[in-house]
């Protein structure tokens, strides 16, 4: 009987790649609040995401006008520790299934 060739297995590095994409379904949100200036918002943002301050900017003024932000998506584990790191800053911040 021959022997079939088969190309080494990529589908597992595809298959995990899907499942990463599948867990990150929670939302990070930023809620407004009368308490926090601006400027001290965009520097959270900045401190805990990593952010340029443009696009920290771009998600202060989101939560300024809008009332709130979605900050991030992503697994369970991440969006908990994002949220925690922003309420240790005093932000009023949630996380929910985007799903």
């Amino acid at each position: 009987m021959p022997h079939e060739l088969t190309a080494p297995d990529t589908d597992i590095e595809e298959a995990v790649r899907a499942d990463e994409r599948h867990e990150a379904g929670y939302l990070v949100i930023c809620w407004d609040d009368p308490v926090n200036l601006m400027d001290y918002v965009t520097h959270v943002f900045r401190t805990v995401f990593g952010w340029d301050r443009a696009k920290a900017e771009k998600h202060m003024l989101e939560v300024h006008r809008r009332g709130k932000s979605v900050l991030t998506r992503e697994s369970l584990e991440r969006a908990e520790h994002y949220v925690h790191l922003l309420r240790k800053y005093r932000l009023h911040a949630t996380l929910e299934s985007g799903a």
